[in-house]
This record gives C-alpha cells, structure tokens and sequence, in this order.
C-alpha cells in the first residue's frame, strides 16, 4: 500500500472525531420526546449492523486508509452492490442517530463534520481506485455513494 501524507491527514481527524464524540462535553442537550430517543436508538443499531457487515464483506480489503491496499481486489457483491462506502454510512447512520438518542447538540455537529469528511475521504479514495480499477467508473455510475441510488 501506498500511503500519502493526505491518507494520514483524513485518518488523523477521522480519530480525532471519534475521540471528540466519545467525550461529549454536555454542553447543550435537547429535549426530545421518550418515543424519538427510542427509535433514534434502534436506527444508530442497524447504522452499526451496517457497518459490521460492510467490514466483513470488505475483509482482507479492509484497511482505515483511503488509499487501496497493495492486493486488494474491487468488491461489488453483498452491501457493495448498492452502496459504494458502507462503511461510512453505517458510522454516519449511527453516530447521527445516537447524538439524537442521547439529545446531544455536540454529537449532532461531530455527527456533521464526520459526514463532511467523509464525503471529502470518499472523493479522495474514488480517484484512486479508478486509477486502480478500470471497471470502477462503471460500478460508481450503478451505485450510490453513501446510499443505495434510487
């Protein structure tokens, strides 16, 4: 694999996210009905199931960095079929969801920013694997990036 300081850069604050939502300061909390809590719970649960079973379909693909892994192979079955980064979207999902089941407004923005990057990690990570894989730009025109297109 090839890593560039970029890679680095996009997995460094993609952590930094994570550390920041784990230590939600609890500055400014909403008031959301017990009925909304419940079912923004039960979403941030598929968004988790999502993700684990994106992780495994990837498998030996798998790896935190934007840049394709050195034998890696372009998986387009299971959850990839549909979605190019389900990953992303299984955190997305549920980090979005359970800010609402914990009416936590700095989870909400962390929630936001993770999107953001997200999306910018993506565009990053898809010229590199077209420049990898020649049927990429085929499978990306089939598939939706972050859900399944309609």
């Amino acid at each position: 694999m090839n890593l560039r300081s970029k890679d680095y850069k996009l997995v460094g604050l993609q952590m930094l996210l994570f550390i920041l939502y784990v230590f939600d300061p609890n500055i400014l909390s909403l008031a959301f009905p017990a009925i909304i809590r419940t079912g923004a719970l039960i979403i941030a649960v598929l968004g988790g199931a999502v993700l684990i079973l994106a992780m495994l379909q990837l498998s030996k693909n798998l790896s935190p960095f934007p840049s394709p892994k050195t034998n890696s192979e372009l998986v387009q079955s299971g959850l990839y079929k549909y979605v190019r980064h389900p990953i992303y979207t299984g955190i997305v999902i549920s980090s979005f969801s359970l800010a609402l089941a914990t009416a936590s407004v700095f989870r909400i923005l962390i929630s936001i920013l993770l999107y953001i990057l997200f999306m910018v990690k993506s565009e990053y990570e898809e010229k590199l694997l077209m420049q990898r894989y020649k049927e990429y730009e085929s499978y990306k025109k089939r598939t939706g990036r972050f859900f399944p297109k309609i």
